[in-house]
């Protein structure tokens, strides 16, 4: 198979390219419009950026440029390293101008001001508890208010937001300064969204791998996206699976995807097909299993469910609860504590495309302790998705731009 991107000033010059390229017979993977950054931006004209790709047989030299562009994809999505207190301060730097002016603003809302009032009388009575010696001035209590309001702003959960204030309280001294709140609520921040769980492969063992959640949130397209990564980046031999009989267009979505890259897809009704189809499967190192989104709050879907996992036995398979980043948190802490009920999982966000807001991330992360894998930012197959990132995600929740 044969993958290349094609940028035009329209979405007719990037197909016709496409088709010249690749022949006739190409697929569109996906589409994106690429718009112009920096000064310069007003004087040029957005492009239209497709990812075609075709089944005919590669040369050398086209396999090693696909080779190529999946490392590159491969790269975006490795964590960075954990880095030192002074490291982190030099990375805040940029954050605190910005964070002053869009926070201070922010602060005029209605909500905001009464949360404010809340976080004042929580600072004026640690002062009154701590030691004279140890009282921060008011300058620095602005700032303790400032970082404060940022959280909960960004939709952390007041609960949560004071946990990391109680834990910092003690690093806070006469001489303490913006930077050095800043650094310390960010620790406590990458440290409380903990390590990143993703999917590795195990020589001899095929590993089942579910997604599960409700729907509408994108499970179908995330398996296509790590299928993907899996199958071109790492030339595993991966097979899919799909339960979701109640969408014939979830199927052919992934029936397609499975036609693209050139593995097999099997359609389950059934526990008991799930359990004889295991055989069929041997030697296979992945097995993506994509199962029907179904009502948190019916126990009868819950139980067919709990019986399609159960016929995997539990070494051998990988649970991930997909859930969407615009679900509001009350229905975020409805849907996980029933899937909890089931079984352990892993946590996938989608669509922080269409959000502006990520503390429920860091919320449902320490509601359920569960582990973090993979967050998707688009449709783009498959690139709009990537490991989760403790450090970005913190920043984020401080106000920085990534």
């Amino acid at each position: 198979m044969i993958i290349k991107k094609f940028e035009a000033a329209t979405e007719t010059e990037a197909i016709m390219l496409a088709k010249e390229a690749l022949g006739k017979d190409a697929i569109v993977m996906n589409m994106k419009r690429i718009t112009p950054k920096g000064i310069f931006k007003l004087f040029r004209k957005p492009l239209v950026e497709i990812t075609a790709a075709s089944d005919e047989t590669k040369s050398y030299e086209e396999e090693k440029e696909n080779s190529e562009f999946l490392e590159q994809l491969n790269t975006q999505v490795k964590k960075e390293p954990v880095v030192e207190t002074s490291a982190i301060e030099e990375k805040l730097n940029s954050l605190q101008s910005m964070i002053e002016k869009e926070l201070l603003a922010k602060a005029k809302s209605e909500d905001i001001l009464e949360r404010e009032q809340a976080a004042k009388e929580l600072v004026k009575e640690r002062a009154e508890i701590a030691p004279a010696a140890d009282e921060m001035p008011e300058k620095n209590m602005e700032l303790v208010k400032l970082v404060y309001r940022q959280l909960l702003s960004n939709e952390v959960d007041e609960q949560y937001v004071n946990q990391i204030m109680d834990e910092i309280e003690p690093t806070l001294k006469k001489d303490t300064t913006l930077d050095m709140i800043l650094a310390a609520v960010y620790q406590k921040l990458v440290l409380k969204i903990g390590t990143t769980h993703s999917m590795e492969l195990e020589e001899g063992k095929t590993k089942y791998i579910f997604f599960i959640g409700p729907t509408g949130v994108g499970k179908t397209t995330t398996i296509a996206k790590l299928a993907s990564s899996i199958v071109m980046g790492r030339k595993a031999k991966v097979a899919m699976l799909t339960s979701d009989t109640y969408r014939i267009a979830a199927v052919e979505q992934l029936r397609t995807y499975a036609n693209i890259l050139d593995v097999p897809l099997k359609v389950i009704y059934s526990d008991t097909e799930m359990e004889e189809i295991t055989e069929e499967f041997d030697g296979y190192d992945m097995v993506f299993v994509d199962t029907a989104g179904r009502s948190h709050k019916s126990a009868e879907q819950r139980d067919d469910i709990e019986r399609l996992l159960s016929a995997v036995p539990e070494e051998d398979r990988e649970i991930y609860l997909v859930l969407s980043s615009t679900t509001k948190y009350k229905d975020l802490i409805s849907i996980t504590e029933r899937y909890s009920e089931i079984t352990d999982y892993r946590l996938i966000f989608t669509k922080l495309d269409e959000t502006t807001c990520i503390g429920n991330i860091f919320n449902i992360k320490m509601l359920t302790k569960a582990p973090l894998s993979y967050l998707t930012n688009g449709q783009n197959v498959p690139d709009d998705i990537q490991k989760t990132d403790a450090q970005a995600i913190a920043k984020q929740l401080l106000g920085g731009i990534e």
